[in-house]
């Protein structure tokens, strides 16, 4: 079995273009957390996100409720 991050679904297709863009997004967390940074990196399992200082923080994609990119 492979854990491999489907490079072709475009959910996946889109999150590459806000880490490449280094567009700020919000992200809406099952506990109701609501986080806003930006994207540094995916994984199959995970999502990092940079908060305005720059610290990272790791969160598990099946926390996600949403994730929309801030105007």
């Amino acid at each position: 079995m492979t854990n491999d991050i489907q490079t072709g679904s475009p959910s996946i297709r889109q999150i590459q273009t806000l880490i490449r863009d280094k567009k700020e997004v919000e992200l809406k967390l099952m506990t109701d957390d609501l986080l806003v940074g930006k994207l540094f990196w995916q994984d199959p399992d995970c999502l990092c996100l940079l908060d305005q200082y720059d610290q990272p923080i790791l969160i598990w994609r099946q926390a996600i409720v949403y994730l929309k990119p801030r105007m």
